[in-house]
């Protein structure tokens, strides 16, 4: 059932989308000023660039408002980024209210995100998975096998980057990060200061990265992109490798969903 889209702007030209009236914050944007993201777990999602340095095609899935892709547009102009989001009104409401544009570099489809990512296409350098709510997540986009169709759309050197909420609206979360250390050959958390938001990061490769060159790599993406915040103290905060072994929760599967 396709939800209701609201947009609602403040006093100071802030906009916000949701789904239906009162519904949580699915998207917040600054119409014209695409540097400026405002909801912190958007800012520590750009810590993704620092295991992917150099990325030639990026795919988001989930717009919201376009926050994160026009960020992405904006600070790497020659990157080549694809947007995936099922829902059209979404689509819409993100260009009419939220100063989203398509062009030559960044293109949108509406589709369901793991048909996408299951069909054939290109290869990237980073997908980033924004399609998860803080006590909404899409099963089909959580699984060990829906992980692994995206592992298998990355280049040798990519990772997967995705938005989860370690809350009590949120039980599922010891699942989930169980299934993305089983799907990935490392995984790396961020945890966003004063808010249960974590960055999950899944690498294609086994390269070691340590805490220290991950630091290191994002102070110098904030210099080099002119980042309007403190990228490489956030990952300082943030960052740990989550162990081999997660013993909490279960593997998600596409079996336990028929």
């Amino acid at each position: 059932m396709r939800q209701r889209v609201v947009v609602t702007e403040d006093p100071e030209g802030l906009r916000t989308l949701r789904f239906e009236q009162g519904g949580a914050r699915q998207s917040v944007v600054w119409p014209g000023e695409p540097l400026r993201l405002e909801i912190p777990y958007t800012r520590m999602s750009m810590a993704g660039l620092a295991f992917v340095p150099e990325p030639e095609r990026i795919l988001v899935v989930g717009l919201g408002g376009g926050a994160i892709p026009m960020f992405l547009r904006a600070v790497l102009p020659e990157v080549a980024i694809d947007v995936v989001d099922v829902e059209p009104d979404v689509v819409e409401a993100a260009k009419l209210y939220c100063g989203f544009q398509e062009d030559d570099a960044l293109r949108v489809h509406v589709a369901d995100g793991r048909s996408f990512i299951e069909a054939s296409g290109p290869a990237y350098s980073l997908i980033v998975l924004d399609a998860y709510g803080p006590d909404n997540i899409p099963p089909h986009l959580a699984t060990r096998e829906f992980l692994g169709a995206a592992r298998a759309r990355l280049t040798a050197d990519g990772a997967v980057l995705g938005n989860v909420w370690e809350s009590v609206s949120n039980p599922l979360f010891p699942s989930m990060l169980r299934t993305w250390r089983v799907s990935f050959p490392q995984l790396h958390r961020l945890d966003v200061p004063s808010t249960t938001n974590r960055i999950l990061v899944g690498l294609s490769h086994t390269e070691a990265y340590s805490h220290v060159d991950l630091v290191d790599r994002a102070a110098r993406l904030e210099r080099e992109l002119g980042l309007p915040f403190e990228l490489g103290r956030m990952v300082s905060r943030g960052h740990r490798q989550v162990p081999r072994r997660v013993k909490d929760g279960h593997i998600l599967t596409d079996a336990a969903l028929d």
